[in-house]
């Protein structure tokens, strides 16, 4: 997970790392020219996201062990501004992280003293499936902070609650010619980003493991239309979001709607007795029905 206190955006050591993934590489050559000698075959345990890993998602219950760390003023490996405002977040081992698929997603994580509602904001480098480090508060919330490690619970939060709709953020160094921008407060994991400028056409963003969604080539000076689909079929578009890099911008435009206090199961959101309008700044697709058992679109298969 990222060091607390620092920006992804701007590492100051990113010579460090550098010499150290240099190192790194240079040992793997070595081993890897050894296995061939020997005809032996490796199973490389990399940086690299697996092919079957996904976010939580559904209404699944996971059992784990939780640790508690800080990470200061840092927004995690998922490049957010700064932690969320009750610091009540969550670091999740790569295969849970996913490629940074799971950030800005939310969790209950229930321990021997109750439940917490904690948003995914990092990924934790030494977590395995059966593990997840919460933060300092929210640990404080379910367990004895003096045990260091308690044993808990999660499941993901299914269209949870949220104050005001889509942000965005352009990342720094992007430009007209180069596109870049971090979706924010969404509640369910992302499955796609497509956006596009005056008088062309929506392109598909890829996602970045530090939580970007770029275009390559770029879409112009903008302002820009950007439509975003969860996980679970749900889709917003918002207009009007200029190239501003590393600001928040706001808008209208929602996947969430109405939907349990953190203190209750996630349960469907009724379904709307018709569709309303869109507005200039935001196109609502449909509900889906029944987001608390359903499973995720394009769920991959092991």
């Amino acid at each position: 997970m990222a060091a607390p206190g620092t920006d992804p955006e701007n590492d100051t050591n990113g010579t460090l790392r550098a010499r150290r993934r240099v190192r790194h590489w240079l040992a793997g050559a070595g081993v890897t020219a050894l296995a061939a000698v020997l005809g032996i075959t490796l199973a490389v345990r990399g940086g690299a996201t697996p092919a079957c890993a996904a976010p939580p998602t559904g209404s699944t219950v996971h059992k784990a062990k939780a640790s508690f760390y800080d990470a200061g003023r840092s927004g995690g490996n998922c490049s957010f501004p700064s932690p969320p405002a009750d610091r009540l977040y969550v670091a999740l081992g790569s295969s849970a992280y996913s490629g940074s698929a799971a950030c800005g997603s939310y969790l209950d994580v229930t321990g021997p003293q109750g439940t917490v509602r904690v948003m995914v904001m990092d990924r934790c480098g030494g977590c395995g499936s059966g593990k997840i480090d919460l933060s300092d508060e929210a640990f404080a919330k379910i367990a004895d902070r003096s045990q260091g490690i308690a044993q808990v619970t999660y499941r993901a939060v299914v269209n949870p609650p949220l104050d005001g709709g889509l942000t965005f953020r352009m990342k720094g160094g992007a430009s007209r010619y180069w596109f870049a921008v971090q979706v924010g407060n969404h509640g369910n994991p992302l499955r796609s980003v497509e956006a596009k400028g005056p008088g062309g056409g929506f392109r598909k963003a890829a996602r970045q493991s530090d939580n970007h969604w770029t275009v390559e080539g770029g879409l112009g000076p903008g302002p820009y239309s950007i439509r975003v689909t969860d996980v679970y079929g749900r889709q917003a578009t918002a207009t009007t979001i200029r190239m501003v890099t590393k600001q928040v911008q706001r808008s209208t435009a929602t996947l969430a709607s109405a939907s349990p206090t953190p203190s209750s199961p996630p349960t469907a959101p009724p379904t709307p007795s018709a569709t309303p309008s869109p507005t200039p700044t935001e196109s609502v697709a449909p509900t889906v029905e029944a987001l608390a058992g359903a499973a995720p679109l394009n769920a991959p298969r092991c």
